[in-house]
């Protein structure tokens, strides 16, 4: 798993036919009248998450056609570089690139990233008194070819690679203790495959449509992995509109690991800026998680908006690990400000509230999803 960039350094894997590339600040034109037209732009970034404080930084995003027909949407590529008051480093070059008619898409990330992290043990009822610092450095790949099937339908093929190294941990601590995979370094490399249905009409922030992938990635040592295991994604998507402006957003995401040795990082993540808001991305980890994220989006005045989310999910170790009645859950409120009001590009405000001390604030760019 790639540490999880800032909205607007992500490359948006699911974004398909006929939605706007979504990556960061992916195009500010959707269709150039001119298909051989390109641009470069720079610019300053600051952002804020649990996990790291404030951050600052740049982003350089460079939007082109590589075809001349003005029917296929704008590709893009963005670098990236953030450093963060909690001393971490992140690096990245993200993009989508569309091929002509749109018969295939492409989506990518490489990115590297030196990163002071914690650790509270593996399942779903560790105490806060847990808390193990530990550091990494990361170099990661990811590549998703997509090919186009019509009616909103598409087929992929994925590739992952992720190398962990330096990790520096006090020996005996808790990483020790409950033996972690991968807790001194690996490097895991998978080739997986997707179906993804997509019929939002845009991808920063629709008000209508739905969105559904399933994917799977294999980890092998033929592909030159340390570890085998499967990983198992399932991402339901769903927007509304209620009330003239007012959207319904709702989220179902189930993550599972099939496998009897899955590394530090492949493991379910909970919580961070995208997903279980207020929980620091980390504090519970396990095998599977299953997240059910709802979010009430209404408009106020001239750019600005609002929006009230409420969460609830859990990890495990297997799918029996869930119980109702002991789900975790989360809720919020934010403030939203358009950058650009014609593709729909927020920025945003969010303070989200869990179970305990958890809690925290969010300053990023694009919707949680």
């Amino acid at each position: 798993m790639a540490i999880r960039l800032p909205t607007f350094a992500q490359t948006q894997t699911d974004t398909v036919a006929n939605v706007k590339p979504a990556g960061p600040l992916a195009d500010t034109v959707l269709r150039s009248r001119d298909p051989r037209k390109r641009s470069l732009i720079a610019f300053p970034v600051v952002a804020r998450s649990i996990e790291t404080d404030w951050s600052i930084g740049a982003v350089v995003s460079y939007t082109f056609h590589i075809s001349k027909d003005t029917a296929t949407r704008t590709s893009n590529l963005q670098g990236l570089i953030l450093y963060s008051l909690n001393k971490q480093l992140v690096t990245a070059a993200t993009g989508t690139t569309y091929f002509p008619k749109e018969k295939y898409i492409l989506n990518y990330q490489f990115s590297y990233s030196y990163f002071p992290d914690s650790f509270w043990g593996l399942g779903k009822n560790t105490p806060d008194s847990a808390k193990t610092p530990y550091t990494f450095q990361q170099y990661f790949a990811y590549l998703h070819l997509m090919r186009s099937l019509g009616h909103n339908l598409f087929v992929g093929v994925m590739y992952e690679q992720q190398n962990l190294l330096r990790v520096k941990h006090t020996p005996g601590d808790l990483l020790d203790q409950e033996q972690v995979v991968g807790r001194n370094g690996y490097l895991v490399s998978g080739l997986g495959a997707s179906f993804t249905y997509d019929s939002r009409n845009n991808a920063f922030a629709p008000d209508k449509g739905y969105f559904a992938q399933i994917f799977f990635n294999h980890f092998d040592k033929i592909f030159g992995s340390d570890y085998n295991y499967t990983n198992f994604v399932v991402d339901l998507r769903m927007f509304k509109r209620i009330y003239k402006d007012q959207v319904l957003a709702v989220q179902l995401y189930d993550f599972n690991n099939f496998g009897k040795e899955v590394p530090l990082r492949s493991l379910a993540s909970f919580g961070g800026a995208n997903s279980m808001r207020g929980y620091y991305d980390g504090r519970y980890r396990d095998k599977e998680q299953l997240v059910l994220q709802a979010e009430y989006r209404v408009p106020l005045f001239w750019r600005f908006g609002a929006v009230g989310f409420a969460d609830c999910g859990d990890v495990g170790h297997t799918m029996l690990d869930y119980q109702l009645k002991n789900l975790k859950y989360s809720f919020g409120a934010g403030l939203r400000l358009a950058l650009d009001r014609k593709e729909k590009l927020n920025l945003r405000v969010d303070y989200g509230i869990g179970q305990g001390s958890n809690h925290g604030l969010y300053f990023q760019l694009g919707e949680a999803f």
